[in-house]
């Protein structure tokens, strides 16, 4: 799939699937938001905000109001691409965050996930 198509889809849809993979394994819906939060600086009602009004996802990173610095810490491999290796930094955001919510999903500890 293209980048663009990517940064187009609507980020509540994503949201809804990234939360049902962490729900599946048995974590919380405050766990996915306190990592989009970790990751972008969006408060819970922001994120709730940018569901509710359909943003798109590249936008919803663009936008973001904290990007955290640490987030340059998470590494590894999503979908077989190398997530430090992404050169366009919306993508590699967007790539950072299936990572971070598949080390949820796979119950790492919530210190480890954040880079603590």
């Amino acid at each position: 799939m293209s980048e663009e198509k990517v940064f187009q889809m609507d980020f509540g849809k994503i949201y809804g699937l990234l939360l049902n993979k962490a729900v599946k394994k048995g974590r919380t819906k405050a766990e996915v938001d306190q990592v989009i939060s970790w990751l972008t600086g969006y408060d819970e009602k922001e994120i709730e905000d940018c569901r509710a009004a359909s943003v798109c996802y590249g936008d919803f990173f663009l936008k973001a109001p904290r990007p955290n610095p640490a987030r340059l810490l998470v590494t590894g491999a999503i979908c077989g691409v190398r997530v430090e290796e992404i050169e366009n930094p919306i993508m590699r955001d967007i790539r950072c965050l299936d990572k971070l919510i598949d080390e949820l999903a796979k119950g790492r500890p919530m210190e480890k996930i954040l880079r603590k």
